[in-house]
């Protein structure tokens, strides 16, 4: 049986060496092995104890990797202390040339405690130098968590969301039954079933801490052609929410995609920035290949124009509030004579005119314009009282006055471009306390025309 797993390791000798110059931008890649030395390590698994086939697998392929440039490895152990310690301990630091000490360490171990995989866990950030850019990965090897302390998953989840390791791996080892309860929650968990897999199992770990996967993003309409736009892309860990990647989608003269250099190791989250943004969740790459991710995007187009009226003042490009239909949340903001894109559904409109308008349940179709026109504001030239007074002007629907502005007291003649429909000035007398003084009018407001009121 060991001479197969011996030649697993020349195996994973041979094509490490071949992958290695596929690295991704790191000036190297640290690889902490934590080992579980629980008592349970001394029960029978295949050609005998779990701990002598662990040693025997793991000496062989420190001997496999020892000569890999840019490659770190450190050895925590947990369980191995005294039968009465829940203790964990850095037994090999990171460092270069540590090769010799690994296997040193590994030869003498004898299990002899209880699990404590959360607090070795849990203690792992502290054994990453801080200095130079590194890859850092933990690989945690178990014949099981079930008795562990604390709890793996909650750990787990703050190591990620530190920023500091790019990926957790948990080899375990032993009976499957005693892996009835998934360990995804703290890694990428694998159950090795044999001596031959774990070689295997333990290479392919390496092999994907040191290469590149290709993506090739196409974006695609509901006739699954290429779509010639430039949309932002952002690629971010679904485990901690933190981007990784951030790029602006395009194709070159012979439409063909761009290709984004990646790391494997991360499952992704993709944000496309449509509006409203589309959303790819938990994407995971193969490493050594070239992973085309196509995506469809059935859009219209939006532009609002004035009516076309020609008048003798200045009307600004009011701004245009974008909701999805029924939502309150804020999709974007555009300007009346501007396009903006949008992904097909109804929208609610709201231009901020004088009052602000609202259009409601406007219809976005694929591959389609929606052109809509609306009234040109008109003029209101009031003249008012020499005196100073206070005032404001309201609009007026089935009887009732909406608040539209305040007038300025400052001013005797004011110029205030509304939208057509009924209106209502109310003034007073700013030191006056006798309501009989207030004074109000009403007046029209028509699309392009100047109204002036005197008051």
């Amino acid at each position: 049986m060991l001479k197969r797993v011996f030649v697993y390791i020349l195996f994973a000798f041979s094509v490490f060496s071949a992958v290695a110059q596929n690295k991704v931008t790191a000036d190297k890649t640290r690889v902490l092995i934590i080992l579980d030395c629980s008592h349970s390590m001394w029960d029978r698994w295949q050609s005998d104890a779990k701990i002598k086939v662990t040693q025997q697998v793991l000496l062989k392929f420190m001997d496999s990797i020892a000569n890999q440039n840019g490659i770190e490895v450190a050895l925590r152990v947990f369980g191995h202390l005294n039968k009465n310690s829940f203790g964990t301990r850095l037994e090999v630091p990171f460092e270069d040339g540590n090769n010799y000490k690994i296997q040193s360490k590994i030869k003498t171990l004898v299990p002899n405690g209880a699990c404590t995989a959360a607090s070795a866990l849990s203690s792992s950030l502290n054994d990453f130098p801080a200095t130079g850019a590194s890859r850092n990965i933990i690989l945690i090897i178990t014949d099981g968590m079930d008795d562990c302390d604390g709890n793996i998953c909650d750990v787990a989840r703050q190591v990620q969301m530190s920023g500091v390791i790019v990926q957790t791996f948990i080899l375990g080892i032993g009976n499957k039954q005693d892996f009835q309860h998934s360990l995804d929650c703290a890694g990428k968990f694998t159950y090795v079933p044999n001596e031959e897999q774990y070689t295997e199992t333990l290479y392919n770990i390496f092999r994907m801490s040191e290469e590149e996967a290709q993506v090739v993003i196409s974006i695609n309409d509901e006739t699954d052609h290429l779509l010639e736009t430039t949309l932002p892309i952002a690629l971010y860990d679904s485990q901690t929410g933190v981007v990784k990647y951030s790029t602006i989608y395009s194709i070159d003269s012979r439409y063909t995609p761009d290709t984004l250099i990646i790391d494997p190791l991360v499952a992704y989250d993709i944000t496309l920035f449509t509006n409203p943004v589309t959303t790819i969740k938990r994407k995971q790459f193969k490493a050594g290949r070239v992973n085309r991710l196509n995506i469809t995007v059935e859009q219209g187009s939006l532009r609002l124009r004035l009516d076309g009226k020609r008048v003798n003042y200045q009307i600004p490009q009011f701004p245009i509030l974008v909701y999805r239909h029924g939502k309150n949340e804020l999709l974007s903001t555009q300007l009346i004579g501007e396009q903006h894109d949008y992904l097909t559904g109804n929208y609610d409109l709201e231009v901020l005119s004088t009052p602000p308008l609202r259009l409601e349940n406007v219809a976005i179709v694929s591959s389609s314009a929606t052109d809509l026109s609306i009234p040109t504001p008109g003029l209101a030239n009031i003249n008012k009282p020499k005196a100073i007074s206070s005032g404001a002007v309201f609009a007026i629907k089935d009887g009732v006055l909406t608040f539209v502005c305040d007038l300025n007291p400052n001013k005797i003649n004011e110029r205030i471009l509304l939208m057509p429909g009924q209106y209502q000035i109310v003034i007073k007398p700013q030191n006056s306390i006798d309501y009989k003084t207030t004074r109000t009018k009403r007046f029209q407001i028509e699309s392009g025309q100047t109204t002036n009121i005197n008051l």
